[in-house]
């Protein structure tokens, strides 16, 4: 019985401050939100903006 009690001890332990530690962050005041950074969609790696529009307008201006 005493065996049982000094090992169930440092579990029970173990789970009392793994409950606290939860309960502290979901009932906690939440942390300051970060500002969400702005992604540019790239299609052709390595080329600048102003040289794929020089491409583009060429393409459409012998379509015509």
């Amino acid at each position: 019985m005493i065996v049982v009690a000094v090992l169930l001890l440092p579990m029970l332990g173990l789970l009392l401050y793994g409950m606290d530690r939860l309960e502290d962050r979901l009932l906690g005041e939440p942390r300051e939100t970060r500002p969400a950074r702005v992604h540019r969609l790239r299609l052709v790696h390595g080329v600048s903006p102003s040289s794929a529009d020089r491409r583009t307008a060429g393409r459409h201006a012998d379509a015509a």
